[in-house]
């Protein structure tokens, strides 16, 4: 698998990030490139809810939560990601307070089709790619935060 991480200090209490996070199902309010939410799964949001997320350029994938911990963050196993060139992949946000805010961690692991190819493509391009929208989502999530 291959690791990769973002993190961005926001000027927000952790619980105001936990606030929107918990929003499972909405992801589309802070996400810029996700246009809409699917809810697969009812009932409280936690281990085991499912949501479809559809993207600008017309491509969904499924996300399965598989950590759940209030307050503190989640994890997410990634499916039905056809348009991706990945066998597997997961994602896990995590809060940490600290001093005047808060610390989020965005992490993305995955494996990528295609052999030793997909590996380098997975290690340079997939990197860039998911570096940026990260980057868009930790901001976005930063202005959502934010008090007032």
């Amino acid at each position: 698998m291959i690791h990769f991480e973002r993190s961005l200090t926001i000027d927000a209490a952790p619980d105001a990030v936990w606030a929107v996070l918990d929003r499972f199902m909405h992801i589309d309010e802070f996400a810029p490139e996700i246009v809409s939410v699917d809810a697969l799964t009812e009932g409280e949001i936690g281990l085991g809810s499912k949501r479809r997320n559809h993207f600008k350029n017309g491509t969904s994938l499924v996300e399965e939560v598989i950590s759940w911990r209030p307050g503190e963050g989640y994890t997410v196993r990634l499916s039905d990601m056809a348009a991706m060139p990945l066998n597997e992949a997961s994602s896990d946000i995590r809060i940490v307070e600290i001093s005047g805010g808060a610390s989020v961690t965005w992490t993305f692991d995955y494996r990528v089709k295609y052999g030793p190819l997909g590996w380098l493509m997975g290690q340079s391009l997939m990197k860039i790619m998911m570096g940026k929208i990260i980057d868009a989502n930790l901001n976005s999530l930063a202005e959502k935060a934010k008090p007032g």
